[in-house]
């Protein structure tokens, strides 16, 4: 796949985007089902929860990789795990673990990545922003209002950073077309402390609908 997609598919404006999906499930045979929260269903459902990296392009998009996520209620039980033919030696990984896993192994020389980006699934896992900045790669990662950053030598909740900007400093943008026109939204972006990489910065980008609500992300 990701020698088709460095052929047919790959610009420099490319990104590559993190996203998990859910698997309904009826019994509890399948690798790593339980009762889990899936997107697919939008609630707590008996499912299998897969995590998945896609490249996308002018040219198209396709996926590049996955792995199965497997919940700690599998992994503490070595004879359920036999059962279904686990191999042995596999052990718990958060899903941003196995998102960087898939983003060591995919990412490499001639596959060009503008951007990778993620929800704050991901974005709030600091590892994952520390492991792209230390390989050079550029990403624009949702975080939890509850996350940290800092700022001048500070560091400070995001929902209450975003709360200090003052009118002037935010503008109206589209997010795309959606299905009753323009998808209007109010941004604004911090500056936050530099990598220790010369020449990159981070930046705390701010979305905020024109009526309530702020959906903060970390970019680098």
């Amino acid at each position: 796949m990701r020698a088709y997609v460095l052929e047919k598919l790959s610009t420099p404006e490319a990104v590559v985007v993190i996203d998990e999906t859910g698997f309904l499930k009826k019994g509890s045979k399948s690798v790593g089902v339980q009762r889990q929260y899936s997107g697919t269903a939008g609630r707590i459902e008996n499912c299998q929860i897969g995590v998945f990296l896609s490249y996308a392009s002018a040219h198209g998009h396709a996926l590049l990789d996955r792995e199965l996520y497997l919940p700690k209620s599998w992994v503490d039980d070595q004879a359920r795990c036999r059962e279904a033919h686990v191999p042995d030696g596999v052990t718990f990984a958060t899903k941003p673990e196995l998102a960087q896993r898939m983003l060591e192994r995919t990412l490499g020389p001639g596959l060009p990545v503008a951007w990778v980006m993620g929800d704050a699934v991901y974005g709030s896992a600091q590892s994952l922003r520390m492991a792209l900045e230390e390989r050079q790669q550029a990403y624009a990662l949702a975080v939890a209002c509850k996350e940290y950053v800092e700022v001048q030598g500070v560091r400070k909740r995001v929902d209450q950073l975003a709360q200090t900007l003052a009118r002037e400093d935010w503008q109206v943008l589209s997010a795309g077309a959606g299905s009753k026109g323009s998808r209007l939204f109010s941004w604004a972006r911090i500056e936050l402390a530099a990598p220790k990489t010369s020449g990159w910065q981070r930046w705390l980008l701010v979305r905020r609908s024109l009526e309530e609500g702020v959906k903060p992300a970390e970019m680098a």
